[in-house]
């Protein structure tokens, strides 16, 4: 947050009460009321909001279906636009998810699952931290929440701008995760590694070349971050790929956490190889549920000299 000096996480200050933020908190009391929907409620109002948001916001989604021409080129047009249309309204019905999972988690009873959970319980028994490799998924915190009902996960989060907007959402949070590290505290990382902690980082996102290196993503060369090979060489953590998803009837979904094997000889001695080698786990994860994660953001905005633009 701009103010972070100013501000802790998750403490309230009188400030908050006054009339600068009273939107907020009248958009809070909005969403805590769409939290106790009926899901068939919500999954009407999800794809609406998603179909007016496909056609409203023009540059996401030219972004998203851009993203899914070159990721997936065997997809006719009229698929790409089909998925990229599905991908805001999966989108939006994560944000219901989520409400549900801040405000109204008994929704989820009976409707979770998971696979591979001896993979993540092997480390810890090796008193291993776990860096969770996985995707900025359109689950959101729902995805946390039902992880949470297995193990006790911690995530890496980037504090918000408005800070009553940021308090609310780490309180909420707070519900579901063990400790929430602010993605500047390296140190704050490593020592909650070190000490044997699972902990959800998504490196799929293109941060360019300062922080990453150039590695194909379904095929087209990407900046891929490379940060999580030092703090798995610092704090001797296992690299477990993690994926979360909702599947069956949408009017009446269930959800998955899948866990992998822990990631051998990770890192290796060559960044790019394991750059490759994440990419390869993400691809392989997005291909169980493609539109449930954020193709709307430019995975592909790095483009060094002697690479093809692709937006």
């Amino acid at each position: 947050m701009s103010k972070k000096h100013q501000y802790k996480p998750g403490k309230f200050y009188w400030a908050f009460i006054s009339p600068q933020y009273w939107g907020i908190w009248i958009a809070i009391v909005f969403l805590m009321l769409l939290a106790i929907l009926p899901w068939a409620v919500q999954y009407r109002l999800a794809t609406v909001l998603g179909n007016f948001a496909f056609k409203s916001l023009k540059s996401r989604r030219k972004t998203a279906v851009r993203n899914l021409e070159v990721c997936f080129p065997e997809w006719t047009p009229e698929q790409v636009q089909d998925n990229a249309r599905q991908v805001f309204v999966d989108q939006m019905l994560g944000v219901f998810e989520t409400l549900n999972a801040w405000y109204s988690p008994a929704w989820f009873k009976n409707r979770v699952s998971i696979e591979g959970l001896e993979h993540l319980q092997k480390a810890q028994a090796e008193s291993k931290g776990a860096l969770l490799l996985g995707t900025h998924s359109t689950l959101l915190d729902a995805g946390g929440y039902i992880c949470a009902q297995y193990f006790e996960p911690d995530v890496v989060y980037r504090p918000q701008n408005n800070p009553l907007l940021d308090m609310l959402i780490y309180r909420c949070r707070a519900t579901i995760y063990t400790h929430q590290i602010d993605h500047d505290d390296m140190r704050g990382l490593i020592r909650h590694l070190k000490n044997g902690r699972a902990i959800w980082y998504s490196p799929d996102q293109d941060f360019g070349l300062k922080q990453g290196v150039m590695a194909p993503f379904f095929g087209v060369p990407a900046a891929t971050v490379t940060a999580h090979r030092r703090l798995l060489k610092m704090t001797k953590a296992a690299a477990i790929p993690l994926y979360f998803y909702r599947y069956g009837e949408v009017s009446n979904p269930k959800y998955r956490v899948l866990i992998e094997p822990a990631l051998d000889n990770m890192p290796g001695e060559d960044e790019v190889e394991d750059a490759v080698r994440v990419n390869k786990v993400i691809e392989n994860q997005l291909r169980i549920a493609p539109t449930q994660y954020m193709w709307f953001h430019r995975r592909f905005k790095t483009r060094p000299e002697g690479y093809e633009q692709i937006y």
